[in-house]
């Protein structure tokens, strides 16, 4: 699509559709079903706390969308050399000042539902509702852009994995229990592994852009490598938490979900630059699919 070929209509809806990816909100989602499912192990479980944090996840992923969108383009990092879906900003759909309007207005929404989750949690979630929101708009906006400097990885292992799952539980249990903690990680390695994937689709026009991911830092044999290691070891990761007694046998039904790993990582490993989106989308499948398929095992022991 070439840019500025059409019209620039705020009011348009396939428009905010294609801006706000919903291919991306799977992986949101993940970290969220994690902690509900242990919620639900442990006791805890609360429809409206989870209802309200799986809104509010999905929200902060689709500021953080518009926010690179239009970040990204800015900076100029978004050419017509783009290999990835298609951005609003860079294509002329819609213009930066619109992009900005709609990523305030998507978090100040999350902050409003922020604001029942912060009821239920306390002062500890108002802190990472904030931290949240402005890593979001600093992954790749601001002073210091965390995605330009090989910090992504560890933004999105942080946030989520560790506080979507961690922050799901405690807004229901009031503490985050051990197995919590550990549980994190195999959501957080996947959904990383998507962020991997992405940055190795988009290696060589990040290097010339002068941004400076993790992929670009380690090339395409390292970043490829960094692929397989996040989804096998978040696949492993379940047996010695299994072995400690932390989780049931049966909730490895989450390996169920290892078709679509499987389909991700052949693409990873064989392809590269455009067919890598097909990539991409199998792995924030894989991410929600392991997390709903553990819950399952669950609820047999």
């Amino acid at each position: 699509m070439e840019q500025n070929l059409v019209k620039q209509n705020a009011f348009d809806w396939n428009a905010w559709m294609l801006a706000i990816s919903p291919r991306t909100l799977p992986a949101a989602a993940a970290g969220v079903v994690m902690g509900a499912a242990l919620s639900w192990q442990g006791g805890y479980f609360r429809l409206d706390a989870v209802l309200v944090c799986l809104f509010t996840a999905l929200l902060l992923q689709i500021g953080s969308n518009l926010a690179n969108d239009v970040f990204d383009f800015e900076r100029g990092t978004d050419t017509a050399e783009r290999l990835g879906p298609t951005r609003v900003t860079q294509a002329g759909i819609l213009t930066p000042r619109q992009v900005k309007i709609g990523m305030a207005v998507v978090f100040s929404l999350a902050g409003l539902s922020g604001l029942y989750l912060a009821w239920l949690g306390g002062w500890v979630i108002i802190i990472l509702g904030i931290a949240a929101i402005i890593s979001a708009i600093a992954y790749t906006g601001g002073p210091f852009p965390i995605g330009y400097h090989g910090l992504g990885d560890i933004f999105v292992f942080i946030f989520f994995g560790l506080a979507s799952v961690a922050g799901t539980y405690y807004i229901q249990a009031g503490f985050v229990s051990p197995v919590v903690w550990w549980m994190t990680i195999p959501p957080g390695l996947i959904i990383t592994a998507i962020l991997v994937v992405n940055n190795l689709r988009d290696l060589e026009n990040d290097r010339k852009a002068g941004k400076h991911t993790m992929a670009v830092r380690l090339g395409e044999k390292g970043t490829k490598i960094q692929y397989v290691i996040c989804i096998v070891v978040a696949y492993l990761f379940l047996f010695p938490v299994a072995f400690a007694g932390l989780i049931p046998w049966t909730a490895f039904t989450a390996w169920l979900s290892l078709p679509l790993a499987i389909q991700g990582t052949k693409v990873v490993l064989t392809q590269n630059g455009r067919p890598l989106n097909a990539a991409l989308a199998k792995t924030g499948q894989t991410a929600l699919v392991f997390s709903l398929l553990f819950w399952l095992g669950l609820l047999f022991s």
